[in-house]
This record gives structure tokens, C-alpha cells and sequence, in this order.
């Protein structure tokens, strides 16, 4: 009697242990279906805000268009900036972008890169300068990267 209560008692722990791992791996199962299907509807989420901001900049763009037609018809001068002519033939002043991403993060880079150099080696600024250009070719790449994704520079084909 003594066996098959062990034998009872052995067979109830390892079935209840077999049924937890199951539930468990059921359960994260699901969680990471939650989670795939919250994310997909984050990304729905944030193109309908991108599709609202596009459609405001687009009226905005329409009536900075409309005002600079009709200061552009009342005024009998130009301006004494630079300026471009439309297809509709009114005239727009350019829009000066300043520096590029590429231009700051070679400063940045190069600035960074010769302090860093002459922490390393302080032999006579040969660390410096070193540091430097490596800064200085690091940040470029990194800033026209990033210009290209902006849509300043045109992307390589």
C-alpha cells in the first residue's frame, strides 16, 4: 500500500509540474502576442499623427503662399535679399538653412577629437591633431548620414 501511495504521490507531482510549465509558456506566448499587436497599432497610431502634421504644414505652406502673392502685389519693390521665381511668377525669398549636420559634427568631432588626443598622447599637440582629423572625418560621416535622412543632401544611388 506504502508503494502505490509513492507511486500516486510521485505521478500527482511531476503531471501538476508538467501542466505549470505549459501555462507558463502559454502565458508569455500570449504576452509577447500583446505586445506585437500593441506595437503594430502604436505604428498606426503615428502615422495618422504624421498624416495630420503633413495635411497642417501643407495649409500652413498654402497660406504663407497666398500672403507672399499678396505682399508681393502690393509691394513695388523688391527685396534686398536673395530670390526666386515661381511658375506663377511672383517672386519668394530663399530660405537660408544655415549650417549642415555634416559641417557641425565635423566641428564637433574635430573639437572633441583633439581633446581627447591630447589627453591620450601629450607629446607636443601630435595627439591633438591626430585626435582631431579622426574626430573631424568621424563627424562628417556621421552628419552627412544624417543629412541625407533629412532630405538636405540627395541620397547616393
Amino acid at each position: 500500500m506504502k508503494k502505490i501511495f509513492a507511486i500516486v504521490a510521485l505521478a500527482t507531482v511531476l503531471a501538476s509540474c508538467g501542466n505549470r510549465a505549459k501555462e507558463e509558456a502559454l502565458a508569455k506566448q500570449q504576452a509577447i502576442t500583446a505586445v506585437k499587436d500593441s506595437l503594430r497599432l502604436d505604428s498606426f497610431k503615428r502615422a495618422e499623427v504624421v498624416k495630420q502634421q503633413q495635411l497642417v504644414e501643407e495649409k500652413h505652406q498654402a497660406e504663407l503662399a497666398a500672403a507672399r502673392r499678396s505682399a508681393s502685389s502690393r509691394s513695388s519693390y523688391s527685396s534686398s535679399g536673395s530670390s526666386t521665381t515661381t511658375s506663377a511668377g511672383t517672386t519668394t525669398a530663399a530660405k537660408k538653412k544655415g549650417w549642415s549636420d555634416a559641417a557641425k559634427g565635423t566641428a564637433i568631432g574635430a573639437g572633441v577629437g583633439a581633446l581627447g588626443g591630447i589627453l591620450i598622447d601629450k607629446k607636443d599637440g601630435r595627439g591633438a591633431i591626430i585626435g582631431g582629423l579622426a574626430g573631424a572625418g568621424a563627424g562628417y560621416a556621421i552628419g552627412r548620414a544624417q543629412d541625407r535622412k533629412s532630405g538636405r543632401v540627395q541620397p547616393k544611388n
